[in-house]
C-alpha cells in the first residue's frame, strides 16, 4: 500500500463504518431518544478505546501536552457533542437517508476552517475532486423520493434539516480542530490517532453525561436502557462509529489534508442507499444512481491527486 494513500483509505473505511452506525443509531434513537443514545454510545466507545489504549500503550489516560488536551477536548465538544447531537437528531427526525445527506456538507466547513486554522491550501486537482464528489452527493440530495414506507411531517422535516446542517458544521470544524490539537507546536511529535480519539471521546462522554443527568432523572436513564433492542443497536453503532469510525477518522486527518479526508468521509449518502432500500423501502431512481457514479469519479480524482 502506498503510504500516501493511507489517509484516503482510512477515510473511505470511516464512511462505511459511519453508514452502518447511522442505521443502528436511527433505530435506537426512535425507541429511547437522542440523549440516551448519545450517552450510551460515548460511554461504550470510551470503554473500548480505553481498553485498547491500555493494551497498546500501558495507560488508560493518554499522555499529551496541555495544549493537546485543550484543543482535542474542544474538538470533542464541537464535533462529538454538538455535531453528533445534530446528526443523531436528524437521523431520528428525518431518517438515515436524509440525515447522512445533510452531513455531506461537513467537507465544506472542514475545508474553510482548515484554511483559516491550519493554513492548508488545496491544489487544483484536489479542489476538482472535492467539487466532483460533492456534486454527486448534491444530485442524490435533490433526487425525488421514490416509494417509501415513511412519510415525515413538514415541521418535523424542517427541524431535522436544521439539526443536520448544525451537525455538519460541528463535525466539519471539530475535525480540523482535532488535527490542530494532534499537531500542536508544544510537542515535537504528533499525538497518535488512538490517543487523540480517546481524549475527544472522554471529554464528550463527560459533558453529555452531565447534561443527561441535569435534564433527566437517573431513574429515567435506567428505564430507557431496559429496551434491549435499542441498547444492542446503540452498542453496535458505538463500535462501528465512535470507536472504529472516529479512530480511523483521526488516522485519515493525520495522513491527508482535512478537506480530502472530510470529503471521502462524506460518501455515506451514497453508501446508505441500499440500506434504506431494504429497511425503509426507499428506492433510488436514475438521478440517484448518476449522483453515485459522479461521487465515485470524484473519489478517484482524489486518489490520483
Amino acid at each position: 500500500m502506498e503510504p500516501s494513500f493511507i489517509g484516503e483509505i482510512a477515510a473511505v473505511c470511516t464512511s462505511v463504518l459511519w453508514t452502518t452506525c447511522s442505521i443502528l443509531f436511527a433505530s435506537a434513537g426512535r425507541r429511547i431518544g437522542v440523549l440516551s443514545v448519545n450517552t450510551l454510545r460515548l460511554i461504550t466507545a470510551m470503554l473500548l478505546l480505553g481498553t485498547v489504549h491500555f493494551i497498546l500503550f500501558g495507560t488508560v489516560i493518554p499522555a499529551a501536552t496541555t495544549s493537546q488536551w485543550f484543543y482535542l477536548s474542544l474538538s470533542g465538544l464541537i464535533g462529538l457533542v454538538i455535531g453528533d447531537f445534530g446528526y443523531l437528531g436528524a437521523l431520528i427526525l428525518i431518517g438515515p437517508r436524509k440525515g447522512v445527506l445533510l452531513m455531506s456538507m461537513a467537507p465544506i466547513f472542514s475545508t474553510i476552517s482548515a484554511y483559516c486554522i491550519l493554513g492548508e491550501v488545496l491544489g487544483a486537482w484536489t479542489l476538482i475532486g472535492i467539487t466532483v464528489t460533492l456534486s454527486g452527493v448534491v444530485i442524490v440530495i435533490i433526487e425525488k423520493k421514490g416509494n417509501s414506507k415513511d412519510t415525515v411531517p413538514r415541521k418535523k422535516e424542517i427541524l431535522g434539516i436544521f439539526f443536520g446542517l448544525g451537525g455538519s458544521v460541528g463535525q466539519g470544524i471539530g475535525l480540523v480542530i482535532s488535527k490542530y490539537g494532534m499537531l500542536t507546536v508544544e510537542s515535537t511529535t504528533p499525538l497518535n490517532p488512538l490517543s487523540a480519539t480517546l481524549i475527544r471521546i472522554i471529554t464528550a462522554a463527560i459533558f453529555v453525561g452531565i447534561v443527561f443527568i441535569i435534564i433527566k432523572r437517573p431513574s429515567k436513564i435506567l428505564e430507557s436502557y431496559r429496551d434491549r433492542r435499542a441498547v444492542m443497536n446503540t452498542i453496535g453503532g458505538a463500535i462501528s462509529g465512535p470507536f472504529l469510525g472516529v479512530w480511523l477518522s483521526m488516522v485519515a486527518v493525520t495522513y491527508t489534508v482535512a478537506g480530502v479526508a472530510s470529503t471521502l468521509m462524506s460518501l455515506m449518502p451514497i453508501l446508505v442507499i441500499p440500506f434504506v432500500w431494504i429497511i425503509y423501502g426507499e428506492k433510488t431512481n436514475l438521478r440517484g444512481i448518476l449522483g453515485a457514479v459522479i461521487a465515485v469519479v470524484g473519489v478517484a480524482i482524489l486518489f490520483i491527486k
